[in-house]
C-alpha cells in the first residue's frame, strides 16, 4: 500500500492503472475506520482490480457548532486497518489542496437534499456532494462504493452521478451492524456505556416498524407513530421517524421498497439509521466489533 497526498499524483496513478486495463474502485471516508468501512473495501475489491481509500475530514459538510474539530481521527490505526484489507492506495489529500480558498461553486442537492438530514443540517449535503464530486474528479474511479447506513447521502450521490453524466458506477453496500443491532458509525465512539445502550433504540425502532408492516400495517402514519413510540425513551431525543421511497419522497402507503429512516440524539451525539422494509434489519450485515 502506498500513501498519496498530492492530487496530481493520485490522478496520475489511477490513469496509469486504467491504461493497463485495471479497474479502479474508490471508497471515500472521513477516517476513524470501523468494520463497516472495511466491508466497503471488501466490496470494492470484488468490483475492481485496484482499491483506493480516501480519508479526508471534509469541513464543508459540518455546520456551525457541529463536531468538525472533535471528529474522531486516528491515522496510524486507519493505515493498519487499510493494509489489512490490501488497499492499494491510501489517498490523504490536504485541506489546502482540496480547498485553496472557500469554493465559490458548490453542488446544490436540490429538493432531495432539503428533507430529513438536509432539513436538520442546512448546507450539509452541498458540502457532501461537492467533496464527493472533487474526489471523483481527482481519482477518476470506475466505481465508487458507499454504505446504505447513510441512505440519503448515497441516494444523492447516485442522483448527482446520473444527472451530471459522471463516468462512474455508484455501488451502495448494506448497512453493517453490531450483533445487538447498532449500526456502525464513527460517531459511536462518542457514546458513553450507558448512552451506547440507549442508542439501541434506533435499531429497535426500525425493527418495530418492520414488524408492524409485516403484520399487515401499510399506513406510513401509523408505522411512523409505532416507531416513535419505541424510539422515545430516557436518554434519547427523537428527531424524526419517516417512511420514504427511493427518491426520498414521503409515502402514504408503504411497500417492500419503502425505506424507514430515523434520527435521534443520544446524549450529545446525533445518530441516524434506516432499513428497507422488504430487506429488514436482519438483512443487514451483523458483525462482532
Amino acid at each position: 500500500m502506498q500513501d498519496l497526498i498530492a492530487l496530481d499524483a493520485m490522478r496520475a496513478w489511477s490513469r496509469a492503472e486504467q491504461v493497463r486495463g485495471r479497474r479502479v474502485a474508490l471508497v471515500p471516508t472521513m477516517g476513524f475506520l470501523h468494520e463497516g468501512h472495511l466491508r466497503l473495501l471488501d466490496r470494492a475489491r470484488e468490483l475492481a482490480d485496484r482499491v483506493v481509500l480516501s480519508i479526508f475530514v471534509n469541513p464543508l459538510q459540518f455546520g456551525p457548532g457541529e463536531d468538525f474539530e472533535r471528529y474522531p481521527r486516528d491515522l496510524p490505526r486507519d493505515r493498519a486497518l487499510a493494509q489489512g484489507r490490501a488497499v492499494d492506495v491510501l489517498f490523504l489529500p490536504e485541506r489546502a489542496a482540496m480547498y485553496p480558498e472557500d469554493p465559490a461553486v458548490r453542488v446544490a442537492p436540490g429538493a432531495m437534499g432539503d428533507t430529513l438530514e438536509g432539513a436538520a443540517r442546512p448546507g450539509h449535503f452541498a458540502g457532501v456532494l461537492t467533496v464527493v464530486l472533487k474526489l471523483l474528479a481527482i481519482v477518476e474511479p470506475d466505481v465508487a462504493v458507499f454504505g446504505r447506513k447513510d441512505f440519503q447521502q448515497a441516494t444523492l450521490v447516485r442522483r448527482m452521478a446520473a444527472d451530471l453524466d459522471l463516468p462512474v458506477t455508484i455501488d451502495v453496500a448494506p448497512t453493517v451492524r453490531e450483533l445487538d443491532g447498532l449500526a456502525l458509525s464513527s460517531r459511536n465512539a462518542y457514546l458513553a456505556p450507558e448512552e451506547r445502550r440507549s442508542a439501541l433504540a434506533l435499531s429497535r425502532c426500525l425493527r418495530a416498524v418492520e414488524q408492524a408492516w409485516r403484520g399487515g400495517e401499510a399506513s406510513a402514519t401509523a408505522l411512523a407513530r409505532r416507531g416513535l413510540e419505541v424510539l422515545t425513551q430516557p436518554g434519547v431525543i427523537p428527531e424524526y421517524v419517516a417512511l420514504v421511497d427511493e427518491r426520498l419522497q414521503p409515502v402514504v402507503r408503504v411497500s417492500a421498497a419503502t425505506v424507514a429512516v430515523v434520527a435521534a440524539r443520544v446524549g450529545k451525539t446525533r445518530l441516524i439509521d434506516n432499513v428497507v422494509l422488504g430487506d429488514g434489519v436482519a438483512g443487514d450485515v451483523a458483525v462482532r466489533s
